[in-house]
């Protein structure tokens, strides 16, 4: 049979840890305290935690992170992230391509869509993503789905302005 883990004293007593959990606005964090501080009181660890309405096993984790880390350890930490599925440089690559924007020259389509940039990614990088993933990255970079107008690539700009200065013939 192992030795039950000590707990600190030197940190709070088990009046004090009380006082805490009545104040404490997180429940389960009160929760541990209550259990920690039932624990300081001489009961055992399956009452104490019993008498709190948590789990053994879950006392004990509570006590370990109080030894470690005081009052602190006792507050829930944040749950952890999925690492983003392309780095920085990746990231930066992708947002120049979008804003250079396609070439018809070379066969690419008109404007960009989420399943073009898939393939991009997918022949670059050699990662795979799916249309709804590529919606959150590219409004995540602070990209807009928004298309530009098209512009036909014989424009005679020189036209353009004499047309706007001059109007319309239909006056």
């Amino acid at each position: 049979m192992t030795r039950a883990v000590e707990i600190r004293t030197d940190i709070a007593t088990a009046a004090d840890l009380r006082w805490q959990a009545k104040r404490e606005l997180r429940r389960r964090t009160a929760l541990r305290l209550l259990a920690v501080a039932n624990a300081l009181d001489g009961m055992s660890r399956a009452e104490a935690a019993r008498a709190a309405g948590i789990e053994r096993q879950a006392l004990c984790d509570a006590v370990k992170r109080f030894n470690a880390e005081g009052l602190a350890g006792l507050v829930d930490r944040p749950p952890g992230r999925r690492p983003e599925r392309l780095s920085e440089g990746e990231q930066a690559v992708l947002v120049h391509h979008i804003l250079r924007g396609p070439d018809p020259d070379r066969g690419e389509p008109a404007s960009w869509t989420l399943p073009d940039l898939c393939r991009f990614i997918e022949a670059r990088f050699d990662k795979t993503m799916l249309p709804q993933s590529m919606s959150r990255l590219v409004r995540r970079l602070g990209l807009s789905k928004q298309k530009t107008r098209p512009v036909h690539p014989q424009r005679d700009a020189k036209a353009a302005a004499a047309f706007v200065k001059r109007g319309s013939a239909r006056r």
